[in-house]
């Protein structure tokens, strides 16, 4: 239980209508999960409006509202309180509420269109080893200490978020290292949220179903870095071409990473096989297990990160050295006729490309590379014909497939895929709606020494049809038949 009057701290107010010294034993933003002595804040959404909601909060027991428009009818034992935006006083107030526990945890934030899951799963892996208790906060699962939670979103929403920060703070976490999505900070998910760090993975095209322009998505990364305080650090790509972008306003220490040019973490790839990179990182001898250019790129973050926090530079060296792949993060099996199956989470033309290129790059010419892909339904349409041409060109058979595709009609999402196939690559294209049969007909095209690779879903054990979430694990569906193909 707290006063309304410390939960509203450090909020830009713009009519108060009611006492502040009233108490609050809840902060929600959901009319439904209202009860007696709670603040409801009525957060205008993509979807719902909140302040559509006020009266029935009201009825429910809510003794105190926060909104952007005061509603007509008003009674006399709630307290009403205006405000420039909702979404951010809701985490002001969540963050209020359960006492800063980002002002206790040392948190850390990484953003990026790629490489997110990927860079704070290692990073909640190496702090553990090196004797650390700390949190995850990802798109595949949320950890406190070893404790798994499971993740709805790649960013949990403002009250969430606080109270899991919370959580780890009692559990006697040291660190947090937390996936903040485009989504995320657009919404004011993390106001209130204090980041002792943040770092940049790259930028692509992505979620401009939301944003609806590429210039959009830029700045709402942006915003993550410009709302950083001068005592945290900000960790950026330099050889990405928005790694500077997104540090030129910050008010943070500044720390730049890269494998071509000038940079304060510097690393060169070695060696590329499947057995794992070589990787020489700031004149020292790194290897790991994870594989390809794109995840050199995520280890030297993860270092740039461990280097700022003053961790031992040796001690992080050898753990990285033993950490495994994340799942559904270029996960792959080997049959004993030597065909390599690999399952990606790639969903997107940039990230495909780069799971392409580092098969590629570790093939040795005679071998057929078949891809699966599909996208999702209910999202950025245009990068459809993007991925299947960028499928087409860096392989010798694709099968396009379903991926979630939600209420939307998978065979027009293949059909819009389609679109960007080259009249001469349609030869080497199958379509097949059904994903299990895509995936099983694939591994049929297969012979000795040939790469396989199923893109899109990667750690997910759902697909999406319709309003239904069915059971599906790529990684399941790939191991099953190709064990029934070597009988």
């Amino acid at each position: 239980m707290k006063l309304l009057t410390d939960i509203l701290y450090g909020v830009s107010l713009r009519e108060v209508a009611g006492p502040t010294n009233v108490a609050v034993e809840s902060v929600v933003f959901d009319s439904r999960q209202v009860t007696s002595y709670t603040l409801f804040v009525a957060v205008k959404g993509t979807v719902v409006d909140g302040h559509e909601y006020i009266e029935q909060a009201v009825k429910s027991g809510a003794i105190a509202v926060v909104c952007e428009e005061m509603p007509e009818h008003t009674e006399s034992h709630v307290t009403y309180v205006k405000v420039e935006n909702s979404a951010e006083a809701l985490g002001i107030c969540a963050a209020n509420y359960y006492d800063n526990p980002s002002d206790e945890l040392k948190l850390i934030g990484v953003t990026g269109t790629n490489g997110k899951t990927t860079c704070t799963t290692i990073l909640h892996a190496l702090a553990t080893k090196l004797g650390y208790k700390c949190g995850l906060i990802s798109t595949v699962v949320n950890k406190i200490g070893q404790e798994e939670i499971q993740a709805t979103h790649t960013t949990p929403d403002a009250v969430g978020l606080n109270k899991l920060l919370s959580e780890m703070l009692e559990a006697g976490c040291d660190y947090c290292f937390m996936e903040v999505s485009s989504h995320a900070v657009d919404q004011h998910r993390i106001a209130g949220a204090n980041f002792s760090g943040a770092a940049f993975t790259n930028l692509s095209r992505d979620h401009l179903d939301y944003h609806g322009t590429i210039e959009n998505y830029i700045q709402a990364k942006k915003a993550f870095f410009d709302g950083l305080k001068t005592d945290s650090f900000a960790v950026t790509n330099m050889d990405d071409l928005h790694g500077e972008v997104m540090v030129e306003d910050t008010r943070a220490r500044v720390v730049s990473y890269g494998l071509n040019g000038v940079a304060d973490v510097k690393g060169k790839v070695l060696e590329n096989q499947f057995s794992g990179l070589v990787l020489s990182v700031d004149n020292n001898e790194l290897w790991s297990k994870l594989i390809g250019k794109f995840n050199a790129y995520n280890l030297l973050l993860v270092y740039a990160i461990a280097k700022e926090l003053e961790w031992d530079q040796l001690q992080v060296l050898t753990i990285m050295s033993e950490i495994e792949s994340v799942d559904g993060r270029f996960e792959y099996i080997k049959t004993p006729n030597n065909i390599t199956a690999i399952v990606d989470y790639a969903h997107t033309p940039d990230a495909l490309e780069n799971v392409l290129k580092t098969i590629a790059d570790i093939r040795t010419g005679n071998e057929q590379v078949i891809t699966v892909v599909g996208c999702g339904g209910d999202r950025d349409k245009g990068k459809r014909p993007m991925m299947a041409e960028i499928a087409c060109k860096m392989s010798n058979k694709v099968v396009l497939t379903s991926d979630n595709p939600r209420s939307e009609d998978p065979d027009q999402i293949i059909q819009d895929m389609m679109a960007g196939v080259d009249a001469a690559e349609k030869r080497k294209v199958l379509s097949i709606i059904n994903r299990k049969e895509g995936i099983r007909t694939a591994c049929s095209l297969a012979n000795d020494g040939d790469i396989l690779l199923v893109a899109g879903k990667g750690h997910e054990k759902y697909q999406i049809i319709k309003d239904e979430v069915l059971p599906f694990d790529d990684m399941a569906v790939l191991s099953e038949t190709l064990k029934m193909m070597e009988k």
